[in-house]
């Protein structure tokens, strides 16, 4: 062993400036040399040193970095690539208790047995070495450090508790870049530091830590290494470790290690684990908050005198066994591992037949598997690479230039950039060795500046994916209690301090989808703070706007712009609803307020433009008792009333009550009563939202589109919505309540108990096909009979021999002429059909029967057809339709089914014809029957139809009826007089 003038051990736990005492003495000396565990700690010591003697004197040597100036006194190293037998002034080791590390111990350890300054020597490091160090070091020196400021266990804390200035300690690269995640969304961004990492990307990553861009840390036990930084916390992901062979945990002064980087100074720090963790026990704790643990007894060793005559006398060498008590045999390192698969190949023992060439062999084995592949592939390249060296004294320049080519690109992920660095590090490592290529400086500047392409690429990846900036500056700022300064276009994207950060729809703030979790709740609060004084701003501007930029939705929404701003909630009626605002809180209660009356009088305007029919009759203090109530009822139901439901309280008003209900623009159809001008697009749909609010729905259900007379019924539809709609429901269509009307006044004269047809007319209004009509009918409560028949030319529909209409002309043929209805009743207020009916024909109107036409008194002769010869052509008949096939027609024929609409008025005449008194005023005698029956347009047992047959009468027992006095209004006042006065 070789001896020094002075050797001292300096121990003591961390933050006792160890490093800084080294580094002060090694300046006291013209030369000096200190190694270091790290590659990133030697540079950090480097950059010191350079910037208080200047890089001229300064060496930095590492296994993949080599910075030699010509007058270098000074080197900073790892403790690998430490010169030997240099004769320096000043020697120094840092974290000696590395001896006891079961991969690299032994070159520690051999750096302790052998590495001597020739003035002075210091071994720096934990105090568990003091008994190692005294029983191999005669003559050393134990010099004491106490730590500067205490360490204290925190406990558990979960990772979005964690304090500003924590450093998140993972154990492996999947742990770290999970933990940066979530650190990302809950505080904004964390830098992430691993051993791995080139010096430029880890000196850029612990930029955004030191100086206040991130507030935390993401870091492997590479921190543990001496690397000084501000931190206050530590927190241990987890206390176990895979070591390179198995997982272990972590023992009390590995864990110190770590946790003493918290605290820098004479600050204190304290340390602890996550929730993911299992909390540290109270002995543990203990120790490493008193820097009291189990001393060590032996250190990994492996021999220094290597024997290079063969392969096989190396590896004997490599694995001798140590002769002191307080030293270990190593286990099998990557090198020893390598060496002793290339020596089965048989073309390498070819190669190593003497010393120098087994040298070059184990030298090669010394590349460090940076890559992290298999053994077998790693050292296949070995192989490659001592094969070029052996063979032509080095590597090749084409074949060095094929390799960095593949790895010279900055596109990819974190995983592949770091991969790439991983593997530039080996061809690093290669231009580093003295005479392996043949222009070594132009080979080292290649890799440097590959390495450099992937480290600020590397960076960029990790900032992007580890650092919210946005976030990371409003909390800060937040923090720091200033004021920020927010701004919002005209398309209502925020800007807080120039970084976007979501959008103002209406006066809610929505963050910026990117952000979510935590980082979104960070991100909205640190937003709505600055947008306060928006929101007032906004709200003035909002209160001030025209109805035009204010609109309601059909599902009760209510719109500024594009924006909702509130909606409609049920009130104490359905012309009175509320208004909920949609504000965030802190615009606070000014803001709502100021909405919410802006809002209330939007919708207020709206409705009494709408309906200010219904609410002039709600108003009209002249109507009393049943019109009164009566009005009320329609103010109920928005103006649309189904008849069936009202029908009693409609027989019971007298003229006087309908006609001041008419003046409101009320019409008595015989299916409803309605109020026309409710029955535009506009009112319709702002009714069915009122009556949806007032029904407690929870889906609106939509207006049909205007204009149609007829459109789908709707499935699973809540009840009464078709009337809502304007609309009656009637099969698989809904028909407009107002052409259902004059439907009504077309089939009033038609004869229902017969049958009939439809006419050309019903089906243009309805605009339906004849099947489309079948089916409506049928919702009527009509009974349709589908049959077919020859359909007869329209020729033959023009003329007969005998000059007579034809009697069995097509009603739906296109070219047929279409018969004449009967003529409507005078039109009241432009209306389309007769608003009422005649006095005497209420009842059963209102009963729900449908009208049906009397048979005339007397039979009508039909005119004798001629009989034609059989080789004859009829007259009118086209020569050759003898040899066209017969055309045939589908055509329904329809008769009253006694279910339209009242199903109570179904059920009393029903019960009336089980009495034999099936009309009014007579007992036994068929409805519409030709004895006695009345005829013309008049409807059977009626009042008001025009009597064609003076015979005989029938009585009844009951007592006469007292008849009504007739409404002048009534748009039927003239005829009924004129038919009065008849009789």
């Amino acid at each position: 062993m070789a001896s020094a003038s002075r050797i001292v051990a300096v121990l003591g736990p961390t933050n006792t400036g160890k490093t800084h005492y080294a580094i002060e003495r090694m300046l006291g000396y013209r030369t000096g040399v200190m190694g270091f565990p790290l590659r990133l700690l030697a540079r950090e010591v480097y950059d010191k040193v350079v910037a208080a003697r200047g890089p001229s004197v300064v060496a930095l040597v590492t296994g993949e970095e080599r910075i030699v100036p010509p007058r270098a006194q000074y080197w900073i190293c790892t403790v690998e690539a430490m010169p030997e037998g240099m004769g320096c002034d000043f020697l120094a080791i840092d974290e000696i208790q590395l001896c006891a590390d079961p991969e690299r111990g032994h070159v520690f350890t051999d750096r302790l047995l052998r590495a001597r300054g020739t003035l002075e020597t210091l071994f720096l490091g934990a105090d568990t070495m003091r008994g190692p160090i005294s029983a191999l070091v005669p003559g050393v020196e134990f010099h004491r450090r106490e730590r500067m400021s205490d360490l204290v266990y925190a406990g558990s804390k979960k990772l979005s508790r964690m304090p500003p200035r924590t450093a998140i300690v993972g154990f492996s690269v999947d742990n770290v870049y999970a933990i940066a995640e979530l650190i990302r969304r809950q505080k904004g961004g964390a830098a992430v530091v691993m051993g791995a990492l080139s010096p430029r990307t880890r000196n850029a990553q612990v930029a955004l830590y030191q100086n206040g861009e991130v507030d935390y840390l993401v870091a492997t036990d590479a921190i543990g290494m001496g690397l000084n930084l501000d931190i206050d916390h530590v927190a241990f992901s987890s206390t176990t470790k895979f070591d390179g062979r198995r997982m272990r945990p972590l023992a009390p002064n590995e864990l110190a290690q770590i946790a003493g980087r918290a605290g820098r100074g004479m600050s204190h720090g304290t340390f602890g684990v996550t929730g993911d963790a299992r909390p540290l026990d109270e002995g543990t704790a203990s120790a490493i908050m008193n820097h009291q643990f189990t001393p060590l007894k032996k250190l990994n060793w492996r021999s220094a005198d290597l024997q290079f005559g063969t392969v096989e006398a190396l590896i004997n060498s490599l694995e001798s066994s140590p002769s002191n008590e307080h030293l270990t045999k190593a286990r099998e390192a990557d090198d020893l591992g390598a060496l002793k698969m290339l020596s089965r190949e048989s073309s390498i023992i070819a190669r190593t037949t003497n010393a120098q060439s087994v040298k070059l062999l184990w030298d090669v084995c010394r590349i460090p598997d940076f890559r992290g592949i298999s053994h077998a592939e790693h050292s296949s390249l070995l192989g490659v690479i001592f094969e070029h060296l052996h063979g032509g004294g080095v590597v090749p320049d084409d074949w060095m230039a094929r390799q960095i080519k593949r790895i010279d690109r900055t596109d990819g992920n974190i995983d592949t950039l770091s991969k790439r660095l991983a593997f530039i590090r080996t061809w690093t490592y290669v231009a580093q060795r003295n005479g392996w290529l043949r222009d070594e400086s132009h080979w080292r500047g290649e890799t440097r500046a590959v390495e450099d392409r992937l480290s600020d690429a590397l960076h960029e990846r990790l900032t992007q994916r580890f650092v919210d900036r946005r976030t990371s500056v409003l909390l800060r700022r937040l923090k720091q209690k200033e004021a920020l300064l927010a701004e919002v276009n005209d398309k209502g994207e925020v800007t807080v301090e120039g970084e976007f950060v979501g959008r103002l729809e209406g006066f809610r703030f929505s963050p910026d989808k990117g952000a979510q979790g935590a980082e979104a709740k960070a991100l909205k609060a640190a937003s709505l703070q600055a947008l306060a004084p928006q929101f007032h701003l906004r709200a003035d501007r909002f209160y001030n706007a025209p109805d035009t930029e204010i609109d309601f939705t059909e599902q009760g929404g209510l719109m500024w712009g594009g924006d909702a701003v509130g909606k409609l909630v049920a009130g104490a009626d359905a012309l009175s609803p509320q208004i909920e605002v949609f504000v965030d809180e802190a615009a606070g209660p000014d803001v709502a307020q100021k909405v919410e009356r802006r809002l209330l009088h939007f919708i207020t305007r709206k409705i009494n433009a709408l309906f200010e029919p219904l609410l002039n009759l709600q108003k009209d203090e002249e109507l009393s008792g049943l019109a009164r109530g009566f009005a009320f009822r329609m103010v109920e139901n928005l103006g649309v009333l189904p008849r069936a439901g009202v029908a009693q309280e409609v027989k019971d008003l007298d003229q006087d009550a309908r006609g001041a209900l008419r003046k409101h623009g009320i019409r008595f159809g015989q299916f409803t009563i309605f109020m026309p001008l409710l029955l535009k697009p506009a009112p319709t749909r702002l009714r069915l939202v009122l009556w949806s609010l007032a029904n407690g729905l929870q889906d609106f259900p939509e207006a049909p589109p205007p204009g149609l007379v007829t459109v789908p019924s709707i499935k699973d539809a809540p009840e009464g919505y078709d009337t809502m709609c304007g609309y009656r429901a009637a099969g698989e269509r809904m028909i407009r309540i107002d052409m259902l009307e004059r439907l009504a006044d077309m089939l009033r004269g038609e004869d229902s108990r017969g049958g009939f047809e439809a006419k050309a007319d019903m089906l243009s209004i309805t605009g339906m096909t004849l099947d489309q009509f079948a089916d409506l009918m049928q919702g009527l409560g009509y009974k349709a009979e589908k049959g077919e028949r020859l359909k007869v030319k329209p020729v033959d529909a023009v003329v007969t021999e005998t000059g007579t209409p034809s009697e069995d002309k097509p009603v739906m043929d296109a070219a047929a002429e279409v018969e004449n209805t009967p003529a409507a009743a005078p039109v009241e207020d432009g209306e389309t059909a007769p608003a009422d009916v005649p006095e005497g024909t209420e009842a059963i109107e209102d009963a729900g029967v449908a009208p049906v036409a009397e048979e005339p008194a007397e039979p009508v002769t039909e005119a004798p057809v001629p009989e034609t010869a059989a080789d004859e052509t009829p007259v009118g008949e086209a020569a050759d339709a003898a040899v066209d096939a017969p055309e045939m027609e589908v055509f329904y024929t329809f008769t009253w089914g006694g279910t339209r609409g009242g199903r109570q008025g179904g059920q009393r005449q029903q019960n009336r014809r089980a009495q034999g008194d099936d009309k009014p005023g007579g007992k036994g005698k068929p409805r519409g029957g030709k004895a006695g029956g009345e005829g013309g347009r008049g409807k059977p047992g009626r009042k008001g139809g025009p009597r064609q047959d003076k015979g005989a009468k029938t009585y009844s027992s009951r007592p006469a009826k007292k008849e009504k006095q007739i409404d002048p209004d009534n748009p039927f006042a003239a005829a009924l007089m004129g038919l009065k006065q008849g009789d």
